[in-house]
């Protein structure tokens, strides 16, 4: 059945193509200029998260801090929690001086959970965090080229491209702390980006088995009917999910926020690639397919 909304995704592809290319370049730029924050997981340090009795003042928390000159740190603050990050890995020796002066000068029942990564540790998370990304990337791309044929297969790799360099761009440009969670996040984003595109292309696939293909302008309707008819099953997946995000960020711990975060920019452009960008890519490829042409019966003279 033919869509009878107004708004075609066909004819205004090409704008939001262009203004994903730029936005995209934008970022890349950022990204080589500034890089990324690593947190600890994939730099060496140390972490400490401190439990205590009471609220903290961080004034005198960074005094303490900077008395016991342990190098270049930042401190988190939540409620009756302290988390501090050391950009250089402590020994054993500064880890107990600074459990014992921190229970003398600011809490005696203060509680420790210390997390040391070295050099090599760190590196080899890098590596499998990438490692982890290539494989989820690649078992997506055998998996939709079974299931469905190439085509889908490269429209849908490029559009989860752009979500996982979109979400790694604005933590660049932001330097917000990119740590094993992110990693997660993304991996997480990954699986609701082609999900939402899956629907779009099963449903493209479904009409073109009842539809008659003569020209472009059959495919450019047939494609954005597609979208049309999957359009709320798309939103209100992501809208559910983006809620649930919202709410972790919103009320979650430090800890998590960061995760939550890079949920809520990765879900939104999941949902924006899976239109404006997947389904899209699909269709340039599909026309530069020759289409087949109905053979016509010579008519018998009588």
């Amino acid at each position: 059945m033919r869509s009878k909304r107004n708004f075609d995704f066909v004819k205004t592809s090409r704008r939001f193509l262009t203004i994903s290319a730029v936005v995209l370049l934008i970022g890349l730029v950022m990204l080589g200029i500034k890089g990324l924050n690593y947190g600890i997981d994939f730099s060496s340090g140390t972490s400490i998260d401190i439990s205590t009795s009471k609220p903290l003042d961080d004034t005198k928390v960074r005094a303490f801090l900077d008395e016991q000159k342990l190098g270049e740190y930042t401190l988190t603050s939540a409620q009756n929690r302290d988390s501090i990050r050391f950009k250089e890995a402590l020994n054993e020796q500064q880890e107990k001086k600074f459990k014992t002066d921190f229970s003398a000068q600011i809490d005696k029942d203060a509680s420790y959970e210390v997390n040391i990564v070295d050099v090599d540790i760190a590196r080899e998370q890098q590596t499998n965090a990438l490692i982890g990304l290539a494989v989820a990337c690649l078992g997506i791309v055998i998996y939709v080229s079974i299931r469905f044929e190439w085509r889908f297969a490269i429209s849908a790799i490029a559009s989860l491209l752009y979500d996982a360099l979109f979400v790694i761009c604005l933590f660049s440009i932001f330097q917000l702390e990119v740590n094993l969670p992110f990693i997660l996040a993304v991996l997480t984003i990954v699986g609701y980006s082609i999900n939402d595109t899956i629907v779009i292309f099963d449903r493209i696939r479904e009409n073109l088995r009842f539809a008659k293909i003569k020209s472009g302008a059959d495919l450019d309707r047939l494609v954005n009917d597609s979208i049309w008819q999957t359009l709320a099953r798309s939103i209100n997946t992501v809208i559910t999910v983006l809620v649930a995000a919202l709410c972790l960020f919103i009320f979650g711990s430090s800890s998590i926020k960061l995760f939550s975060l890079a949920m809520i920019f990765g879900l939104a452009s999941g949902a924006y690639s899976s239109i404006f960008i997947a389904s899209q890519l699909w269709l340039y490829l599909k026309k530069k397919q020759p289409l087949k042409k109905v053979a016509v019966k010579p008519q018998s003279t009588p």
